[in-house]
């Protein structure tokens, strides 16, 4: 059986670095550009209950998004990111976010089946072993919780497609790679027994979509 194509990310040193010198101006560059996409994967994601992890939690720019109620957990691999994540839950009151931790999300230090849902928003074409990120994701969600993806994956073909090949150079310096496909997730959840529930487009113009997945359970 051939094997799905590899994508190279890059390595958690570079991350740190380049995550280090975007902190500052992180918000005001992807806050409205994302809101968006970041609204539908936090309601994805509590649908399935009040406990969960968000993986790759930046600056915190979703942690408001969530019901109140919910018990969430934020890991990011830089702590410049999470520093401004830490005074947004400080300054807005943000009572439901239990914690914020330095974390590769390739080695998560969470106990099995702690969470009822993972979501991780513009995260997993960034990290440089993306199965073995969403391997981690399974391992601390619960049987019949849920896994939810907020990221650009690249078109097959169509008019949007050429789109990526002229703006790729752009693209792959904030991380949001036109190679990396969806099916590449498609492939990993049918290798692991995930149910895919659904693919589905958002703003800006279908550019970001919401990956819905559901462990067995």
């Amino acid at each position: 059986m051939l094997s799905e194509p590899q994508v190279a990310g890059p390595s958690t040193a570079l991350m740190r670095k380049a995550y280090a010198r975007w902190a500052p101006v992180y918000d005001v560059v992807y806050d409205k550009l994302t809101e968006p996409a970041a609204r539908a994967a936090v309601e994805a994601a509590s649908v399935h209950g009040p406990r969960i992890l968000e993986a790759g939690v930046g600056t915190g720019l979703a942690l408001g998004y969530y019901p109140k109620g919910s018990f969430v957990c934020g890991v990011d691999l830089s702590e410049d990111m999470l520093k401004r994540a830490r005074g947004k839950v400080h300054r807005k009151g943000l009572s439901h976010v239990r914690g914020l931790q330095v974390m590769d999300v390739c080695h998560l230090g969470y106990a099995d089946a702690s969470f009822d849902a993972v979501v991780a928003q513009f995260l997993i074409t960034l990290v440089p072993d993306p199965e073995a990120a969403l391997s981690e994701f399974l391992r601390v969600v619960r049987p019949g919780g849920g896994i939810v993806l907020a990221n650009h994956f690249g078109q097959d073909s169509g008019p949007l497609a050429k789109v990526e090949e002229v703006v790729a150079p752009l693209c792959t310096k904030i991380g949001w790679s036109s190679d990396f496909k969806a099916a590449r997730i498609e492939a990993w959840a049918r290798r692991n027994g995930v149910e895919v529930q659904g693919l589905k487009p958002t703003f800006p113009g279908g550019f970001f979509k919401i990956l819905r997945m559901r462990k067995a359970g």
